[in-house]
């Protein structure tokens, strides 16, 4: 790890045995690079004090730092022990499954990644300045180092954004891609501005089910910051245990979580409710960074026709609109996002895998599936609503 340059690497098991300000000053140094709530010392403490993301729940922290001469923090990344593929969203059952009819050991493997959260961001996280992508390698090369000594089968780096991708690319890391649809800012000023790109027909229907979606006197109300109240978390968390007992059968964050997050980061929070009679029947929640709105958590207790789309896609656009924000990440699948105004855009993730057998197998796979992520991405393109066909800046 360059004895020459005094840099040592090391683990941490725990988020709180780190200092908070060092590893912010890696995860969200401001510059170019922009505001990533998920990356936060704060909500990645949340997420382990609140017991959603530990070892009892197959997320053991394992969180790698690289520091200087001085023992401060150069570089650093978000990294667990997963005894299990849950909660990823880029899907390898099928290499643990293929693994392990070979005789090998899938789990535990190394996942670096904010757990539960399919969201774009940095993985590799270091200082500014002109050294950055140095530390930035050496973080990689203690990854690639720890998989080795543990004897884990593999390293995973999920939802990176495309530079660092293509880096370990070339780095030797293989290369994975998927697609979300994301909204994106084309300077409409207001959502009148956004309906206007739209093709006439896609126009109507957008209007008629944002009509439809609130025509049973349901009023839509935003929460952020320090409004937001235990009440409103106890109402959302019912929202979010009805859709995650419903789809994955166990959620994965603990009613404590919510009230960590609303302690710690509430000016990143922004909290959708839907109201009918004087209650909340639906709400959505959504994380804000400097230039993104992150769509996370759907829920409801009363079911009315387009309520879901006006809570998690119109109201998203409208509240990033409002703030400024360049783009809406409306979170992992869902084509029927497309129609109301999201388009495909690539998702990166990069792989490390020691085994030369396996490896090879992997990339050939690999190599087909980008081939029809792309194509997939080109035939739905070619259906966005908008009067003129755009090209996503990713794909």
């Amino acid at each position: 790890m360059g004895d020459a340059e005094k840099i040592i690497a090391r683990t941490a098991q725990s988020m709180s045995s780190i200092d908070a300000a060092q590893w912010d000053a890696c995860a969200n140094p401001g510059g170019d690079i922009p505001y990533n709530p998920f990356l936060s010392h704060a909500f990645l403490m949340a997420l382990e004090a609140s017991g959603s993301a530990t070892a009892e729940t197959g997320w053991q922290p394992y969180h790698v730092l690289v520091e200087d001469a001085h023992g401060r923090i150069a570089g650093c990344a978000p990294a667990y022990l997963k005894g299990h593929s849950q909660g990823e969203y880029v899907f390898d059952y099928g290499w643990a499954d293929a693994w392990e009819r070979a005789g090998g050991r899938y789990y535990p493997k190394l996942q670096v990644s904010v757990p539960f959260t399919p969201a774009t961001g940095r993985r590799l996280l270091a200082r500014p300045g002109p050294d950055r992508q140095q530390r930035e390698d050496q973080v990689a090369a203690a990854l690639v180092e720890m998989t080795n000594q543990l004897d884990l089968s593999s390293c995973h780096m999920t939802f990176l954004p495309h530079d660092q991708w293509t880096h370990l690319g070339r780095i030797g890391f293989l290369q994975r891609t998927d697609q979300q649809f994301h909204w994106e800012d084309d300077s409409y000023g207001n959502f009148d501005g956004f309906l206007t790109a739209l093709a006439s027909r896609k126009r109507k229907n957008l209007k008629k089910e944002r009509a439809r979606a609130v025509e049973n006197d349901i009023s839509i109300e935003w929460v952020t910051g320090s409004d937001i109240t235990e009440d409103h978390w106890d109402a959302f968390f019912t929202f979010y245990m009805d859709t995650g007992s419903r789809k994955w059968g166990t959620p994965y964050l603990t009613r404590t979580c919510f009230s960590m997050l609303g302690e710690v980061v509430p000016n990143d929070i922004l909290l959708i409710f839907a109201k009918r009679n004087g209650r909340y029947i639906a709400g959505a929640m959504n994380m804000i960074g400097s230039d993104t709105l992150f769509g996370r958590y759907w829920g409801c207790t009363e079911h009315h026709d387009f309520l879901h789309f006006e809570v998690c896609y119109y109201q998203a656009i409208e509240f990033a609109l409002s703030r400024g924000l360049k783009r809406v990440e409306a979170g992992a699948q869902g084509a029927h996002k497309l129609a109301r105004g999201y388009v495909p855009s690539l998702t990166y993730s990069a792989h490390y895998i020691p085994n030369p057998s396996f490896r090879d197998a992997v990339e050939r796979y690999l190599t087909s599936e980008r081939q029809h992520v792309a194509a997939d991405a080109d035939m739905l393109l070619s259906h966005a609503p908008f009067k003129k066909t755009r090209t996503d800046q990713d794909h």
